[in-house]
């Protein structure tokens, strides 16, 4: 069985477009991440607007860390955190038209490590979905602070003291700005 697979990843690896290049880090610059408002679908784009707005209105700030995803970077951030992990054999992740990635290396420990060191330099806390909020341009990954005891318009315009994140949730929703309370700097259209 163990050389049927060996054959198997070197046929593969004899077969493999010249153009492919094998997994690793320098793979994480490519198709980046935009950070842009721009590049969010209309009404979220307006809705994150207006929220951002009101919180620099009230005097807090808002750091965006991602909008916009490429499908093509979904794709590596998905294989490789499920290869990392074991969810998926390198000889199994399909092909992607324009990403000329090979995820087989010589060895399958060497196609683990590379796949963890792209999930690593992604920062990759929880495993990202080949289709998201974000490649559909309706999520944005920010932080927002400085506004603990400041009062901020909710989207009716009525002032509300912020106490808790609860709060500024609450607030958020007002403007259709919807928490993922399980991933920290992740709001979209619908929460997910």
């Amino acid at each position: 069985m163990a050389t049927a697979v060996a054959e198997q990843t070197a046929s593969r690896l004899v077969n493999a477009s010249a153009s492919n290049e094998l997994s690793g880090t320098r793979w994480v610059g490519r198709f980046p991440t935009s950070t842009s408002l721009e590049e969010l679908d209309q009404p979220f784009r307006k809705n994150v607007k207006a929220l951002m707005e009101a919180v620099n209105l009230a005097g807090g700030n808002v750091s965006i860390a991602a909008t916009y995803r490429r499908k093509e970077r979904a794709y590596l951030m998905h294989y490789a955190s499920a290869i990392a992990t074991g969810a998926i054999k390198p000889e199994s992740v399909p092909t992607m038209v324009g990403v000329n990635i090979e995820w087989v290396h010589e060895k399958p420990e060497q196609s683990r490590e590379a796949a963890r060191q792209i999930a690593v330099a992604y920062a990759i806390v929880f495993p990202p979905a080949l289709d998201s909020r974000h490649t559909a341009r309706n999520a944005i990954d920010m932080s927002i602070s400085g506004v603990r005891n400041k009062k901020i318009s909710d989207a009716s315009g009525k002032k509300v003291l912020i106490k808790t994140d609860s709060d500024l949730v609450e607030v958020a929703r007002t403007y259709s700005v919807i928490k993922l309370l399980s991933h920290p700097p992740h709001w979209s259209d619908n929460g997910f």
